[in-house]
């Protein structure tokens, strides 16, 4: 008989593109169940170039870090003001 392996989801603590631990607050209120303050990224904008970089399987369930956002916004920017 042949059984299929099913595919680990990615870890919701760790930044899909660095791998990085993610320091999200809402992960950490899921795990250790202490009430945290909103997350800075429920208040931020992700370009759709940078979720185009996240694998499948880790969109809505992984979150980008803030250096990664940070550091793709900033390399945005410098190609914005270079045009």
């Amino acid at each position: 008989m042949f059984t299929m392996n099913p595919v680990p989801l990615p870890n919701p603590e760790v930044c899909p593109l660095c791998g990085q631990n993610n320091q999200c607050a809402v992960e950490i209120e899921r795990t250790t169940g202490q009430k945290q303050a909103a997350c800075w990224c429920s208040q931020a904008t992700f370009s759709a170039e940078l979720l185009s970089r996240l694998p499948a399987d880790a969109a809505h369930r992984a979150c980008i870090c803030a250096r990664c956002a940070s550091t793709h916004a900033s390399s945005t920017e410098k190609a914005l003001a270079g045009q």
